[in-house]
Parts: C-alpha cells; structure tokens; sequence
C-alpha cells in the first residue's frame, strides 16, 4: 500500500483527486491484462447437473472430464456444446466427441491390466484436428530416405 502512495504521488505530482481516479484505471488493466484480455480463467460450467449424457457415467466428475476433453483437444467448451445449452445435440461435433469416447473405451477394455491407456490426448496432443492422421490421398505414405 506504502507503494501505491508513493507511485500514486509520483505519477500525479501529489495531486490525489485525479491520481485515485489513475491508480482505479491502472489496477483494472492490470486485472485484465491478468485474465489474457478474453475473461480468461476457468471456464463456466452450468450449475445445474448434466440432463444429457449418453456415453459418461451419471456418477462422473464432470468438470475435471470436461476440462481433460478442453486440454486433449486444445479448445473452449463451445467446440462441441451450443453455448448456453450445454445439453443440446445441434452441434456435431458433440456426436463426433461421443464416438471417440465410446472408441477409447474399447481400446482400453481390451487391455487385461484395466487401466486407460488411451485417452483424446493420446492422438490429439492438444489439437483440435488429430495429430495421428493417416497421409492423404495420393501423398507418399513411404517413409523419406534417411540422409547419408
């Protein structure tokens, strides 16, 4: 606070009336400035339980599941919801994040010891667009020579 006085009195020339109104301005550009100039923070999960799910389990942890599919994928909540009506089925994207779901599952049913081994991250690496795309068509799918 003493720091604030002192560079209050500085910047305004010991004039405070119109320094308080600069020191108000300055520490709510820093506040956003803070947040990357978006609203940034955590994203805003619905405060009423999930009314449509169809492949998680009604007992899931649904903000930390949201917030692994946010990161494995590398987008905001809207690439896949209808912004607020995070239960509505219009977007695709939503029915195609469905599918890999139920995929990964029997990936990792398959595995004897039960534990997930793949996960949205496993291809996405924080990608929107999978990074494990096979070549396309008519690309050359052989590996390059290796340099002598």
């Amino acid at each position: 606070m003493i720091y604030s006085a002192r560079l209050l009195r500085k910047c305004t020339g010991g004039k405070t009336a119109g320094g308080t109104i600069l020191l108000l301005f300055i520490c709510s550009i820093s506040v956003f400035a803070q947040r990357g100039g978006r609203g940034g923070g955590e994203a805003a999960f619905p405060a009423t339980p999930p009314t449509n799910l169809k492949v998680l389990p009604a007992d899931a942890n649904i903000r930390q599941t949201m917030t692994a599919f946010r990161t494995a994928l590398g987008v905001q909540c809207t690439y896949c919801h209808v912004q607020g009506d995070f239960a509505s089925d219009d977007n695709p994207k939503k029915n195609m994040a469905r599918n890999m779901m139920r995929i990964a599952a029997d990936i990792n049913a398959s595995f004897a010891d039960g534990k997930r081994h793949v996960t949205c991250y496993t291809c996405h690496r924080g990608e929107a667009k999978p990074k494990s795309e096979p070549p396309a068509a008519g690309a050359d799918s052989k590996p390059a020579a290796p340099k002598e």
